[in-house]
């Protein structure tokens, strides 16, 4: 999931600690917050270069690199850690602000960190960042360790209650992990999700379920048949057939590069939980 995100020029080091401690956090939450750390490193090495994913059992205690009304006690830390050139006091004082961005104009949302901070104080945990001019930056998760086994403990809960839609999705990535993801929030809110890996395997699952897809979710770059094309076959049997376009582009590069009618609705990878859900509604309600 990770590799298809930042492409070909940045390498991977992953550092995770043996036996580590259960963490008390969502799973498909956990996922948005790893996604948008590393897209966030990726973004600061335009040249290319390494991150870094650690993680480590850890103690807390009030210290003047924390909060100071942080929980003193044991919490499991993820640790996200790029080459890239750092960033100035000013900026890291403004990094989870909504719509906060030091991108030009249409290259982001200044979304991704404020969704990281939602999401990992909703979990009772805590974000630290940590960056030099030159030097690159650090993004450090702490989250709270679980005292019992993970079957045990629930879950807290999730940005989007669920709902009980009856619409079927046909969702079509070919991307394991993020299928999964996908699916996973979706049949969470209510959704029937049936899945296809390409092009060729969604004509066949469309043909075999004529008349029962609702809504197409398609990635917009596939090897073979991208999802513009792939949405242009369907409706030729199906023409009232609805279309979400998702990638891990921003919505200007897949309209640019990817061919999609940029009046068509649009979910940027990573996204929350909310975010896929909402836009899926609207999609089907257009």
């Amino acid at each position: 999931m990770l590799a298809r995100l930042i492409g070909e020029n940045i390498k991977v080091d992953l550092r995770l600690a043996p036996g580590l401690s259960p963490a008390l956090v969502d799973r498909s939450q956990l996922e948005q917050v790893v996604m948008n750390l590393v897209v966030n490193a990726r973004d600061a090495m335009p040249d290319g270069g390494s991150v870094s994913i650690e993680t480590a059992d850890v103690s807390l205690e009030t210290s003047p690199f924390h909060p100071a009304e942080i929980v003193a006690g044991s919490y499991v830390m993820l640790a996200v850690t790029d080459a890239g050139a750092g960033m100035t006091k000013e900026t890291q004082r403004r990094l989870f602000e909504p719509f906060f961005t030091t991108k030009e104009s249409g290259k982001g949302t200044g979304l991704g960190l404020s969704t990281t901070y939602g999401i990992v104080k909703q979990s009772r945990g805590y974000i630290w960042v940590y960056s030099e001019i030159g030097e690159g930056t650090t993004f450090k998760v702490y989250l709270p360790r679980a005292t019992e086994s993970p079957a045990m403990v629930s879950s807290p809960a999730t940005a989007v209650p669920p709902a009980h839609h009856r619409e079927t999705v046909l969702l079509v990535e070919g991307e394991t992990g993020v299928r999964l993801l996908s699916k996973r929030i979706l049949e969470k809110a209510g959704y029937r999700v049936v899945e296809a890996e390409n092009g060729n395997d969604a004509e066949r699952v469309f043909g075999q379920l004529a008349g029962s897809i609702d809504l197409l979710v398609t990635d917009v770059m596939m090897p073979g048949c991208g999802g513009p094309e792939l949405a242009r076959r369907l409706q030729r049997h199906a023409p009232a057939l609805r279309v979400l376009y998702m990638s891990g582009y921003t919505e200007q590069s897949a309209v640019r590069n990817g061919g999609i009618d940029p009046d068509l609705p649009f979910v940027q990878k990573p996204f929350t939980s909310a975010d896929l859900i909402r836009q899926v509604r609207e999609a089907l309600d257009q």
